[in-house]
């Protein structure tokens, strides 16, 4: 059994994902793209301080090529 994703917001997903290298390309309503140097697009659905759902964190993860302990350790760096 895998462990569980972390809770985290929109908000500390984006500072996480900024960490990595990742920098915003744009916006559209509430979606923010985010690009790294190597090209790779993350989507992040930016609704602030509400939680992520596991789903749409996983997601993340994959398309960001990171594993969850490496996004946890970011995230409290």
């Amino acid at each position: 059994m895998s462990p569980r994703l972390p809770r985290v917001t929109a908000a500390g997903a984006a500072k996480t994902l900024e960490r990595v290298g990742s920098r915003l390309a744009r916006q559209s309503g509430s979606h923010r793209v985010y690009r790294n140097e190597a090209g790779l697009r993350v989507t992040l659905p930016y609704h602030g301080n509400r939680i992520l759902l596991p789903k749409i964190l996983k997601s993340i993860l994959q398309d960001a090529k990171l594993t969850m302990e490496e996004f946890d350790r970011l995230r409290s760096d």
